[in-house]
Order: C-alpha cells, then structure tokens, then sequence
C-alpha cells in the first residue's frame, strides 16, 4: 500500500518510510561554498606577460638620457629613437643596450601587449589620490584618473610568492621623495606592475618596486632607486644618478628568471644583436664522480737488498799469568 504524500511532512514517502531531503541540502551547502570561493578564485591573477622585456631594465620610445653615475642591471632598449646618452658615466650591468635595431623593435612590440594586458584587467577594488599608509592584498587596483604616493606603500602576498598585483593609473603616477614601496608576506617585486596612462615620476630619494609600464615617458629623479622595470612606450626615460635592478622572480625555492652577467655593449642597426659575455639562465647540475677502484693488477716489488752486518770482532786472547811455585819452609829448630 502506497501512502499519500502530505505537505506538511517536509519529505517524500516511498513505501512506509519517509526519505529526508537530503540531496536538496547538500546542494545548497555546495552552492554556499562555490559563493565564498568566488571571490577567491577571481583575486587570483595570473603574471602581466612581458615577453622579451623581461629582460630589460630600461625601454623607450623617443630617447634614454641619464645624468651621474646611474647603474642599469638588465638590457637597456630605444626603438624607434636613437639617442641614447649619458653612459657612460652610468653603466650597464648584466645587459647590452639595444638601438633601433630588429631586438629592441621586438621589445616595443611586447610592450604594447603587456600595456594593453595590464590596462584590460577587471578591477578588484578602486583607489584614488594618495596611496601612502596603505597595507594591499593581491588584486587589481584602478584608479580614473591620476595615482600618488608620499610616504610607504606596503603590498602583503599573505604567504604566496606567486601573488600578483596590478595598479591601473588612468593619467599620472607621482611618487614623492623618500617614499617607498615594502614588500611582505613573500611578495616580489617582479609579480607588481604599474600601468600609467601617461607619465610616471619618481621622487628623488626614493625607494619604488614593481615595472611600470607607461604609456608616455618616466622620469626618475636624482638618487631614486626602482627594483623593477621603466618601460615607456612613447616617450622617454630620463635618469639621474638611479639604480635599476631587474627583480628575479622566484616560486618557491626556485629561480624562475634569473638575469646573466654579461658586460654591456651598444648595438644599433637594422641588423642581429651580438651580446658580449655569458647569460646564465639555469642551474648546472655537478658531473658525477666515478669511485675509484683500486687496480687488481699485481704489483711487482722488488726485494729491499738486505746489507750484511759486519762480523763482530774476535775478543782479543787472555795471557794467563803464570804462577812461581814457592819453596817450602824448613822445619824451625828446636834443639
């Protein structure tokens, strides 16, 4: 007998027993979870695709000009310019300088793409003005019009070195003087990018991280320091007494771009880039070491001449002394 379902029973009768709506609720605990994920899964973004700038520390549109002692560590490129002046007294580090040449066209062309990635990136959060004082996770931070910094910035990867933080600066970017950048919870400074819908300017003394990627020019004034990239499209890289470091950008304990130590030289031209010296980009494993066996051939020795004692000296003869017999006494008299 097949009893009737009754709405009140909150169930589904099959036979005598009453089967609870299980599935109905797993399903909806399912759906709770997908929700909180969501947000999680959308903060992750994958790196801005540099191309072969990864390899520049340097790249400009119209002319690279420094002043001072300034040390570029990485490749520095000017296409479709060709004045690059002031080095020395600045010098170029485990790189080449590449001049309207068939290199340093490729890297504009990459950097029109990683300026178009970064910039087409949907948005995580909006910020605007000064960004001073401020602790940001990963994600994706827009601003309409221009970007500021004035004292230290702090970007937290919580614990993710492949955490990626990309910052949209619809006009300008202006760090002001001794502001700085830190970087915790294993953030790099390869995975920050600034995308800068003009001009970017760095204070003098100051400490920027990330690559900024500029759609006119980057100005960097006297004493400031950048561990990243200044990548201008359009325009120029003026430079003044500056350290550039090209970040490494490892995952885990494992180098995922490491420069080379190459001696730099100017290549200019329409024709191949021939670099001097050697770019290391992976890890040599140690040849193995046969053992060393010991030969099972036989060894001939030859037998130490043994040297004969010298016979020890007769013992020189004893004269016995001879002995005098005594005459006897006479008997005493006695008469």
């Amino acid at each position: 007998m097949v009893h009737p379902i009754h709405p009140s029973s909150g169930g589904e009768f099959v036979g005598k027993r009453r089967r609870p709506r299980r599935l109905a609720a797993a399903a909806v605990a399912l759906a709770a979870v997908a929700l909180i994920a969501a947000p999680v899964a959308l903060s992750a973004q994958a790196p801005v695709g540099l191309g072969t700038d990864g390899s520049f520390a340097v790249l400009a549109g119209s002319t690279v000009t420094n002043t001072g002692p300034s040390v570029i560590s990485g490749s520095v490129g000017l296409d479709p310019g060709s004045a690059v002046v002031g080095f020395p007294p600045g010098i170029v580090l485990a790189g080449t300088t590449q001049v309207a040449n068939g290199v340093a066209l490729q890297a504009k062309s990459d950097l029109v793409t990683a300026y178009n990635d970064a910039a087409g990136r949907s948005s995580t959060a909006t910020v605007s003005g000064d960004l001073a004082g401020r602790t940001l996770t990963p994600g994706v931070y827009t601003s309409a019009s221009s970007l500021g910094l004035s004292g230290a910035l702090t970007l937290d990867a919580q614990g993710d070195p492949n955490a990626v933080f990309v910052f949209q600066a619809g006009s300008t970017l202006i760090v002001g003087s001794s502001s700085q950048v830190n970087l915790i919870g294993a953030a790099q400074a390869c995975n920050v990018y600034w995308q800068v819908g003009s001009s970017a300017t760095i204070g003098t003394g100051a400490a920027f991280v990330g690559n900024i990627l500029a759609l006119t020019s980057i100005t960097m004034t006297t004493g400031a320091t950048l561990q990243g990239r200044a990548l201008a499209r359009n325009g120029a890289v003026t430079l003044d007494t500056n350290t550039i470091t090209m970040p490494l950008c490892t995952t885990g304990s494992s180098t995922t771009s490491t420069p080379g130590t190459t001696a730099g030289s100017t290549t200019s031209g329409s024709g191949a880039t021939t670099g001097t010296g050697t770019t290391g980009t992976g890890t040599t494993k140690p040849k193995a070491r046969k053992p060393k066996t010991k030969s099972s051939k036989p060894t001939n020795h030859k037998p130490k001449a043994v040297k004969p004692k010298p016979a020890a000296h007769p013992p020189k003869p004893v004269t016995p002394t001879p002995v005098i017999p005594t005459a006897p006494k006479p008997p005493a008299f006695t008469g």
